[in-house]
């Protein structure tokens, strides 16, 4: 009777040694498109099994040494877009950061992609924000998805920030996009030009 229970707490170790975990505040945005905070080492078992390609990290310090080798080991691609985490509300995010990260997130060769910041709260939810609204989501909609994710640290300025960000402004990146995965045929080339 005793050896079972020896065989049977052996078995529940091995199992829990098996079990992976996310990183905090994860969550499926798009097809190929994750979001969260910083990853620890605890996280990368999850990640592996995300197959990613990509890794968007939205901080301006560098990025751990653990993770920079985890990445480099599994052939994963790491862009950076340093935005300084703030909660002046005076102080936006600055919109060319924006725009850089969306055109890595819009580019299907990059996905599976996962964006993140310290926590996956303010700039990943101000990026997915401005990723929906071009998603054409309600607004409404919108900033109910960041409140979820800030978990009661919502900040104003994020909001008026994905408020105010202008989709038109992607526009030709979108273009250059479809060009270059529908453009094989020379219908297709005239079309999405004669769109602008």
């Amino acid at each position: 009777m005793i050896l079972e229970q020896f065989d049977e707490s052996a078995a529940e170790k091995a199992d829990a040694a098996m079990v992976v975990a996310p990183p905090s505040n994860f969550g499926m945005v798009d097809t190929g498109v994750y979001r969260s905070g910083f990853p620890d080492p605890a996280s990368f078992g999850f990640l592996r099994g995300l197959g990613l390609r990509s890794v968007v990290y939205l901080c301006p310090e560098p990025y751990m040494e653990t993770n920079a080798e985890f990445l480099k080991a599994e052939g994963i691609r790491l862009f950076q877009f340093g935005i300084e985490g703030n909660k002046d509300p005076n102080v936006s995010i600055p919109v060319d950061a924006i725009m850089g990260a969306l055109r890595v997130i819009l580019d299907v060769r990059n996905h599976p992609v996962l964006i993140h910041c310290k926590r996956g709260k303010h700039r990943t939810g101000c990026l997915v924000g401005c990723f929906r609204k071009l998603q054409n989501w309600c607004l409404s909609s919108v900033f109910e998805e960041y409140h979820r994710y800030a978990a009661g640290k919502s900040r104003l300025s994020d909001l008026k920030f994905i408020e105010s960000f202008d989709v038109n402004c992607m526009t030709d990146c979108l273009l250059r996009l479809i060009y270059h995965y529908h453009g094989c045929l020379q219908k297709s080339k005239r079309l999405a030009y004669s769109e602008r």
